[in-house]
């Protein structure tokens, strides 16, 4: 069997791309809560207590209160509902 000329190709009709299915889940359409691995979240409070001394100019002496400031504000997120 002979392959098809351009002319053939050109003339045969092309489907219309498929259109994907809509699965988009937006998080205010679930009521499930998203799982986040502990190594997140401790990365999460390490971020956000460097954010915490970078504002007080690096001060040496409240680290622990950055982080414990820091995994509060951490865990409120991540708790309240989005």
């Amino acid at each position: 069997m002979a392959s098809p000329t351009q002319k053939e190709r050109r003339a045969s009709p092309r489907k219309p791309a498929a259109k994907p299915p809509e699965t988009t889940v937006r998080p205010s359409q679930t009521s499930a809560k998203v799982q986040v691995s502990p190594d997140e979240i401790r990365r999460l409070i390490a971020e956000a207590a460097y954010f915490r001394a970078k504002e007080r100019g690096f001060t040496p002496g409240y680290e622990l209160e950055d982080w414990v400031q820091a995994e509060a504000e951490v865990k409120t997120r991540l708790a309240s509902p989005r």
